[in-house]
């Protein structure tokens, strides 16, 4: 009882501190629900098909842009994904005994991840201009930090025996991490690294909003000139790249691990 009146308590002054007010929301819920209704497209059953034509008039256009995400979120993701792999054994407690070594690695990885991939985005965009390359940075540096993160959590959770055999043996560091680090972790990496890739493809779409490139831009331009049909059809298309990336995906680190298990 005095851990739920705690809780209460919490809740309370967090709605107060953050503005959550009920009322106002209910008061105003119906204006969400509105713009809503005017985005959905009238498709009619006796005329379906002039109905679509006319929704995605611009399919070929928007279908390009989606290719230019999906292209940064697999670069960024890739890169990120590289740098996590090279400071993740460094971060890892149980691999480098140096304390100064670690602090600095782990100290990185935070500032990478603790700032946002749009904060980036908008710095390259003062530094480089406009385009793509600006999200691929981006993507990079923050999954860079998150992926490390997670590597590095994964190899302190190894079983140290094959180390002390190769260690024992005198081998190098270089080559105990590759012969006893990587045959452990490497489909656990893999998992994540597709898990990532799922999370920037919608990092990616956002990126458009401050002049990264891809579909968020044209999504941009639908909502502030009041397109709304456009804005509808580019939604769609997004929700539903998601949602092939997310299944596939899915079944792919299921195998993954379950490989791993039965290894």
């Amino acid at each position: 009882m005095l851990g739920l009146a705690l809780l209460a308590v919490a809740l309370a002054l967090s709605c107060h501190a953050a503005e959550v007010r009920p009322l106002v929301l209910a008061a105003n819920f119906g204006k969400f629900t509105a713009y809503i209704q005017q985005i959905v497209p009238v498709l009619r059953p006796d005329r379906i098909g002039p109905d679509l034509a006319e929704w995605y008039w611009g399919l070929p256009k928007w279908l390009s842009l989606l290719g230019e995400t999906l292209m940064m979120a697999y670069l960024g993701t890739l890169l990120g994904a590289l740098g996590g792999f090279v400071l993740c054994f460094v971060a890892a407690g149980n691999l480098v005994r140096s304390s100064a070594i670690r602090f600095a690695a782990k100290r990185f990885l935070e500032i990478c991840r603790t700032v946002p991939e749009i904060v980036f985005a908008l710095i390259f965009v003062i530094a480089f201009g406009l385009g793509p390359m600006v999200g691929v940075l981006a993507l990079a540096i923050h999954t860079t930090g998150a992926l490390g993160k997670l590597f590095s959590e994964v190899v302190e959770n190894i079983d140290m025996k094959p180390v002390e055999g190769l260690t024992g043996t005198g081998a190098s560091w270089v080559e105990t991490v590759r012969f006893a680090v990587l045959p452990q972790v490497l489909s656990n990496f893999a998992s994540y690294g597709l898990l990532r890739f799922e999370i920037n493809v919608r990092g990616a779409g956002v990126m458009g909003f401050v002049g990264a490139g891809g579909i968020g831009q044209e999504l941009l331009i639908a909502i502030r000139n009041f397109y709304y049909s456009d804005v509808s059809a580019i939604l769609l298309m997004i929700v539903l790249t998601v949602f092939a990336i997310d299944l596939s995906t899915e079944k792919l680190r299921h195998h993954l691990i379950g490989g791993e298990g039965m290894r």
